[in-house]
């Protein structure tokens, strides 16, 4: 057995062990932070890393291995790498040094390997892996980005609530939302919503502005201005087990009761099966603060904000000789409240009735492998299927008017990358994917719409000693149908370019300096253009262009304290122009979707993260802030020319403190967003006051013989912050949670 092999036994322990906060090798402690000494001495061996105290610093990843047989196509990037210092990504020639030392087998026993993958720095990027999620008080993936830097979330009031992102001010249909490599769609509106997808089974959330690095991937990661990439968890069964099973409850405030469960199966040497479950139930309702108009505060309940949702996913998992395939099937159901804006129809009164269904379906796959040393393929497929029940009845909310419409939309998706390594130092990449996409309602003179996508990219990389160079051209081809003759938009045809560069000017030292130019688009969504009375075939693409400079720092310190440091400051300019809007024709009731906006955005990100280590006790700490002027300059003339664009702050941040100890975390966050206006007009009737929030949280994590129980107890909003994220939509005070997660 050669060392790769050796190495990327070792990663797939790597890969379901990751943790921000901690690194360590362990051979049957529990310790986080320390190992002993047989399981050090071999990880170290396996690394080239030293034996003794520096050896917990040794981190390897889930494909290391195969990563360190592929020529850089894959590894140039940084997703899949081999580390000798936490955060510190090793060059492609580093990877084969590594790989070469061992030329027979070392039997280590039981090893467990504990750390974060690598990720690019060559564009900007953020990751939480699966431990750094586990800590945080976060129900949903919407809760957790909201620690990265330059993303606002649009949250309308508590667990039921909507929750959409936006990254660095360009709105959110420019946000592509990838679930395990393949893109969530939604032609209807274009926004995907963040809050119906749970952290229990999620192995890492990442957010790429502009685009992923990575060349052999679909043509559909080329198409946004920014992404979010969610991972779930793979299944990992040494050869002593074929089965994994873990089952857990979270209880607490709004009459929370969120049971799960995660079944992990081998099915045969190299497939293996999982099935993750879980059911959400929240009465929604909290306690807030309002103004009365005499002068003084005093207290409602937020009620109709009750949830009722089951999620149900299954996936298949193969390793190929050069490659691996997965398939997925995902369910969700849910049945909700919105409680609306708390406008008062008469003092003290708040009412809103409005009941949500959904239901949503997918099944996806994809494939990966390399057939030559100068070939691969990555190719996916899914099927999506959506439906929407919206209810709005006036009987029970006079200040409505009767709504009760059916949502169907289907998706079709099929996509083939090709990756070529011309030479050691030039690689290239050539996607193709094609998408249909159908959407059927229940309104009146409805278009019934049909969508046919064509994407074509091709890309390709150069490095050099000091500079690594990256580009790419997507070509976007749409054609839409409706049942009415002439009824559909004209065909659009698109090319959009990126260019991005990093220059490493003290090779070895940790620091680099990149940059990127994206410009891209998107289509007008089928609502934009066909919906009934309000819709505009003739629209334009919304177009964005990207300015990116930034510094990244990552460092390695061996046998001191502090063991880690990687910094991350950019500075952007972004442009939006043609920004679809609504606006009214000249009859004040029926509104039109037209081509008018103009954003301009300057802006400032900066994200540091460490890691401490002080005797038995770990420490890792994540600070990051934002600074963004994004200005409406759509109208010359408008009085509000120049203005800072609704819900944008001028200052936002975020904290994570985190302290692991004998099984015991303890995690403090901090969320800040500052000062900003309600509307385009920034006059003081808008002005909406800075909020933040503390929440705290204390876990242990019991052996309990070949079985873990972990407990978890959480205090959100500490100090009971009153705040909105959105005009008129309160947030939830003080509230608590309990976890109980029993592995078996």
């Amino acid at each position: 057995m050669t060392k790769s092999l050796l190495l990327f036994l070792i990663g797939l322990m790597a890969a379901g062990s990751t943790a921000a906060g901690s690194v360590a090798v362990r051979s049957g402690a529990t310790d986080r932070t320390g190992a002993s000494q047989p399981a050090a001495t071999a990880a170290a061996a396996a690394s080239n890393a030293p034996a003794g105290p520096d050896a917990d610093r040794t981190v390897a990843t889930a494909r290391a291995a195969q990563g360190a047989k592929q020529s850089a196509l894959h590894t140039d990037i940084g997703a899949d790498s081999v580390q000798c210092c936490p955060g510190t990504a090793a060059q492609p020639d580093d990877r084969r040094r590594y790989v070469s030392n061992l030329d027979s087998l070392q039997h280590i026993g039981q090893v467990t390997v504990l750390g974060q993958r690598a990720a690019s720095k060559i564009v900007p990027v953020q990751v939480l892996d699966g431990k750094t999620l586990s800590r945080l008080s976060a129900l949903s993936v919407a809760d957790a980005i909201r620690y990265f830097s330059g993303v606002q979330i649009k949250d309308y009031g508590g667990i039921g609530g909507l929750k959409t992102v936006n990254i660095r001010s360009m709105g959110s249909q420019h946000v592509g939302v990838f679930y395990d490599g393949v893109q969530l769609g939604n032609a209807q509106n274009g926004q995907v919503d963040l809050g119906r997808f749970s952290l229990d089974n999620m192995e890492a959330v990442a957010l790429y502005n502009g685009q992923k690095s990575d060349l052999l991937q679909a043509a559909k990661d080329f198409a946004s201005a920014g992404a979010i990439y969610m991972t779930t968890r793979t299944p990992r069964l040494d050869s002593a087990r074929r089965d994994n099973l873990s089952v857990g409850l979270k209880t607490g405030s709004f009459g929370t009761a969120n049971p799960s469960l995660l079944w992990e199966h081998r099915l045969a040497r190299r497939v293996t099966s999982s099935l993750s479950a879980e059911y959400l139930y929240t009465t929604g309702r909290y306690k807030f603060s309002y103004a009365k108009k005499d002068g003084y505060d005093t207290t409602e309940v937020r009620r109709n904000g009750d949830v009722r949702a089951l999620r149900v996913e299954g996936g298949l998992f193969g390793q190929l000789k050069g490659g691996e395939w997965r398939a997925k099937a995902y369910y969700y159901n849910s049945e909700r409240g919105y409680p609306g804006a708390s406008v008062r129809e008469e003092p003290g009164k708040f009412k809103h009735e409005d009941r949500q269904w959904d239901q949503n379906f997918f099944a996806q796959g994809s494939l990966r492998k390399r057939f030559s040393k100068t070939y691969s393929l990555l190719a996916n497929v899914k099927y999506a299927y959506d439906y929407l029940h919206y209810l709005s009845d006036p009987r029970h909310d006079v200040t409505t008017m009767y709504v009760n419409n059916h949502y169907y939309q289907q998706e079709v998706y099929a996509s083939a990358a090709h990756g070529f390594d011309i030479f050691e130092w030039w690689n290239a990449s050539l996607s193709t994917d094609f998408q249909w996409n159908t959407l059927d309602a229940d309104l009146v003179d409805f278009a019934y719409p049909t969508r046919n996508t064509l994407l074509t990219a091709a890309a390709t990389a150069m490095r050099f000693r000091r500079l690594r160079l990256q580009g790419s051209l997507l070509y976007t081809y749409v054609h839409d149908k409706t049942r009415s003759v002439g009824g559909a938009a004209p065909d659009k045809h698109e090319w959009t370019p990126t260019v991005v560069a990093l220059v490493d000017p003290m090779p070895g030292s940790g620091l680099n300096i990149r940059a990127f130019y994206k410009r891209i688009f998107r289509m007008p969504t089928l609502n934009d253009l066909y919906y009934t009375f309000i819709g505009n075939k003739y629209l334009n693409p919304e177009y964005t262009t990207q300015y990116d400079v930034g510094v990244a720092y990552t460092r390695g310190f061996a046998g001191r304290r502090l063991r880690s440091l990687d910094v991350q400051a950019d500075a952007y300019y972004n442009e939006v122009e043609d920004k679809i809007i609504a606006m009214p024709t000249s009859n004040q009731f029926q509104w039109t979707m037209i081509n008018l906006g103009h954003v301009e955005i300057r802006g400032i990100d900066l994200s540091v993260q460490t890691l401490w280590a002080f005797g038995p006790v770990g420490v890792r700490a994540r600070v990051s802030y934002t600074y963004q002027q994004a200005q409406d300059r759509t109208d010359p003339a408008s009085e509000w020319y120049g203005g800072q664009i609704p819900y944008i702050p001028w200052h936002s941040g975020s904290a994570i403190l985190g302290a692991a100890w004998r099984g015991w975390d303890l995690n403090y966050s901090f969320i800040y967003t500052g000062e900003r206006y309600e509307s385009v007009a920034n006059i003081r009737e808008n002005y909406a006051q800075p909020w933040y929030t503390h929440d705290l949280s204390l876990a242990k994590t019991i052996a309990l013989g070949r079985h873990t129980l972990r407990v978890t107890a959480e205090v959100n909003n500490l100090f009971n912050q009153q705040y909105e994220v959105v005009q008129c939509y309160p947030m939830p005070g003080t509230n608590i949670r309990i976890k109980i997660n029993f592995t078996l």
